[in-house]
């Protein structure tokens, strides 16, 4: 009797592990169908890994700095509407005239030309490698422009008593950032790509030898001999910076006294 129990008992547990199987067939094929189904309505019968209705980031900056542009532009034409307009019998004497004007020069609103140079940034050519003996093979962050390489060249330039500076195509001012977010440099709205360009207004001698004296700029040296970056000073008998054309952000600002006697 027991015999008979267990040899049944085989055939049972055969049986439920095949419909257990089928089951779980069943519920795939389902599944896969509803995921099909959910898919096809979300889409609308296109295909979303393709769908050019979805802006890529770099497409909504690039957008962005477009509107911006536009925007500084509609705004230097007021300003300069406004100018026009205030510069009417106001009242005021030529020394008020004078001061006014100096303080325009100084906040970098005002055009500015004289004598200086321009310093030219370039990331490494495709497919760099090292150019001197026993130097390891670069890294990707070897190859390309950082944030910290367009401050140096900027601070040296200020160092050497540049009048002015414009980076790209915008003015600096006091309130001005020089910021890179990943091989791209945003600067007062406006998304820039290499090569980046620095432009100084100044004694061209004078910017020369602050570029060779700092720290920062004699370590980008190091890449430019090694992995092949791009650095390039061209120097301008005359030259021509525009006057900041953006908003001003900082309504009011007092020097710090000195500390020493």
């Amino acid at each position: 009797m027991s015999n008979s129990d267990d040899s049944s008992a085989g055939p049972r547990r055969r049986t439920g592990r095949l419909r257990a199987v089928r089951l779980l067939t069943a519920a795939v094929f389902a599944l896969a169908g509803l995921i099909f189904v959910t898919s096809f309505n979300t889409s609308k019968g296109t295909n979303i890994r393709t769908d050019t209705s979805l802006l890529k980031l770099s497409d909504l900056i690039k957008e962005r700095s477009q509107n911006n542009a536009e925007l500084e532009r509609t705004t230097a034409a007021v300003r300069h509407q406004v100018d026009t307009l205030a510069d009417r019998d106001d009242g005021r004497t030529q020394a008020q005239d004078a001061r006014l004007a100096a303080l325009r020069a100084a906040a970098g609103t005002e055009e500015l030309s004289g004598k200086g140079l321009t310093v030219t940034l370039n990331d490494a050519p495709p497919g760099s490698g090292a150019r001197i003996p026993n130097v390891p093979e670069p890294q990707p962050n070897d190859l390309v422009i950082h944030q910290q390489d367009l401050q140096a060249v900027v601070n040296a330039l200020w160092q050497g008593g540049a009048r002015g500076i414009q980076v790209m195509d915008q003015r600096l001012i006091s309130t001005s950032a020089v910021r890179c977010v990943g091989n791209t440099l945003i600067l007062q709205g406006r998304v820039y790509s290499p090569p980046y360009k620095v432009t100084a207004v100044g004694d061209p001698g004078a910017l020369k030898k602050a570029l060779a004296a700092s720290p920062a700029i004699q370590n980008y040296q190091l890449y430019v001999n090694a992995y092949g970056l791009g650095w390039k000073v061209d120097e301008h008998k005359a030259l021509t910076l525009p006057g900041y054309s953006g908003t001003v952000d900082l309504h009011h600002a007092k020097p710090l006294e000195s500390s020493t006697p």
